[in-house]
């Protein structure tokens, strides 16, 4: 008789995960069952919609579990009988309780885009640019009882630009995260024990989940601050700032240490090179922004559209 494959649970959601769990796949592994989010409204028409990891899971023919939660003994008993060697968890938006991590004969690894212990938590892609973090990377961890506790196995780190956006980011540690997860499969899978190393005990911090009441932009702050804002929020929520009394949506903005005398949110260029904005510290030039109900332009196309806010 032929050796039983090595079975593997997915359990994601978002885009972020899909080439996790396309490494899988790739591993030798058999992807036993996909769990993941039931399916959202989305869209202009609110249409229940399933999310990316589901899509994929049903064009690989691969079963797909979508409970609201993993704390009934019934869910329990469904995920137990996958007879999993691991479940691997990368952003799937549910807590597992301590009898879901038991289950599997190696427990569970999670997929984390930071370097732990920074960045705990929902939001850490956003949170390593909003602080100005000149680092960032994915973890593979153990997982355990704790938010993003467990010791780690392997990691990847990649420096953080000042072009880069929380969606450039986003694709280049979830690219990250399928290579290292790849990396612990292999080893796992040949018969090698992967070293588990305990998360430091400084350094931790906390990625609170995203709020659109974040997007505003306040000029009083300096304007490296106000970058940074620009730059984690796009894609999603999308910074807001108030120019000439309309409140637009800023897609791409940078900071100069230029020194003014001018009040904070005041107009100080605006031309070819884009729109200048007085902060409480330096100014920030804005180069592509969306008036509401418009879409993304560039600030020469907006000054086009308003001529009289033209000065050197």
């Amino acid at each position: 008789m032929s050796e039983r494959p090595f079975r593997i649970v997915f359990a994601g959601t978002p885009d972020f995960s899909v080439p996790c769990f396309e490494a899988c796949r790739a591993s030798g592994a058999e992807v036993v069952a996909v769990y993941t989010q039931p399916d959202r409204p989305a869209g202009r028409g609110r249409k229940l919609t399933p999310s990316p990891v589901k899509q994929a899971a049903l064009a690989a023919d691969i079963p797909v579990e979508q409970p609201e939660s993993l704390k009934s003994v019934e869910i329990q008993a469904t995920l137990s009988a996958y007879k999993a060697d691991l479940m691997v968890v990368v952003a799937h938006g549910l807590i597992l309780p301590r009898k879901v991590l038991a289950l599997p004969r190696l427990g569970c690894w999670n997929v984390h885009a930071s370097l732990l212990p920074r960045w705990r938590g929902a939001a850490p892609i956003q949170r390593a640019i909003l602080a100005g973090d000149a680092y960032s990377g994915v973890d593979l961890m153990q997982m355990e009882a704790g938010l993003d506790t467990g010791p780690v196995l392997l990691g990847r780190r990649t420096p953080i630009s000042r072009e880069d956006t929380g969606g450039t980011l986003h694709d280049r540690l979830s690219a990250l995260g399928a290579e290292v997860l790849a990396e612990g499969l292999a080893q796992v899978m040949a018969g090698a024990t992967l070293l588990p190393h305990p998360q430091s005990e400084e350094g931790v911090t906390y990625a609170h989940k995203l709020d659109k009441a974040e997007a505003r932009l306040d000029f009083a702050r300096p304007a490296i601050e106000l970058e940074r804002q620009v730059r984690a929020f796009d894609p999603w929520p999308v910074a807001e700032g108030e120019l000439a009394g309309e409140t637009l949506r800023i897609w791409a903005a940078q900071a100069s240490e230029r020194e003014h005398g001018a009040v904070p949110g005041s107009l100080l260029s605006a031309g070819r090179d884009g729109i200048e904005i007085a902060c409480g510290q330096g100014a920030l030039r804005i180069t592509a922004l969306q008036r509401a109900g418009g879409k993304r332009i560039s600030a020469v196309d907006y000054l086009n559209a308003r001529p009289e806010l033209r000065r050197a």
